[in-house]
């Protein structure tokens, strides 16, 4: 990615380095609970839309807050930076399709913590991955989650680590067009496999939603960068996820879609631009 000289979104909390705080908030969102023991130990490798679903499972945090890099560490300031350029490109992105659409774009802010932080739907651990809790509006990253896509999942790049930040943005567009909570009303007397089916659904728009955000951030992209995105979308398949952990594959269990999937909707968004190419709730998703 050519981010050079772009602008630095200032809806950035850096708390990485800072005293944690254990304990539970409350925990909510629509992920809800009841994912089986394999999805927790794999929600480490997933991009969920908050951490209630392993909050949920009970117990309290084991550790504080670990310290982070220090303020002046030079990687450390760069991912930053990093960070804060991508956050700006959704702003911009999502600012003019809201803008177009006669509506206002209220961006999220970002924290970047280390180790864990307390957040709006409950105490957040570097397992869970990074998270966008509709309860305060903020996405949630540890950036050793970055490391990991790399040398855990085989997903290298720049753009690999923007697609992950523009799919939890995804999910506050969700959030501010409505959606995330008429899927809370719907999941009301479902039972797992039900639930799960339509978390699918909204993992799968979320993806379709950051490929929008790319469509509308060409100028900063370079060649293989898309190359780069499409393999990040397949790393986190729960098929090769649930394969590369036990060796078998349990569809229903699926929280987040296939690697078929998440390509085949990211690539949607990034090929057409348009929001109303990403309705994964009509017809097969």
């Amino acid at each position: 990615m050519q981010l050079g000289d772009e602008r630095e979104s200032g809806n950035i909390e850096d708390r990485r380095g800072s005293g944690g705080g254990g304990g539970f908030g409350r925990p909510i969102g629509i992920a809800g609970g009841g994912l089986g023991t394999i999805v927790l130990v794999l929600v480490a490798l997933y991009f969920g839309v908050d951490p209630s679903v392993l909050l949920s499972g009970g117990g309290a945090p084991t550790s504080q807050e670990s310290a982070g890099p220090p303020p002046s560490d030079p990687a450390s300031n760069d991912q930053r930076r990093f960070v804060a350029q991508v956050l700006a490109t959704t702003e911009d992105a999502w600012s003019d399709i809201f803008r177009r659409g006669g509506q206002e774009y209220r961006p999220p802010s970002l924290v970047l913590y280390s180790g864990g932080t307390q957040s709006g739907c409950g105490f957040a651990q570097t397992a869970v991955g990074p998270f966008y809790c509709p309860e305060d509006r903020q996405v949630y990253l540890d950036t050793a989650f970055f490391r990991d896509m790399e040398r855990k999942l085989g997903a290298p790049g720049d753009f690999a680590r923007a697609y992950v930040i523009a799919h939890e943005v995804g999910h506050h567009v969700q959030n501010q067009l409505g959606i995330l909570q008429r899927v809370n009303q719907q999941r009301h007397g479902m039972d797992e496999a039900q639930s799960n089916a339509l978390q699918v659904r909204v993992e799968l728009q979320a993806d379709c939603f950051a490929g929008i955000w790319a469509n509308h951030t060409r100028r900063v992209l370079e060649p293989g960068d898309v190359e780069e995105g499409i393999n990040a979308a397949a790393a986190v398949g729960d098929d090769r996820l649930q394969r590369r952990a036990r060796g078998t594959v349990v569809p229903e269990s699926f929280t987040h879609g296939s690697s078929a999937q998440r390509v085949r909707w990211f690539r949607r968004g990034l090929e057409s631009g348009d929001v109303q190419q990403c309705d994964t709730f009509a017809g097969t998703p």
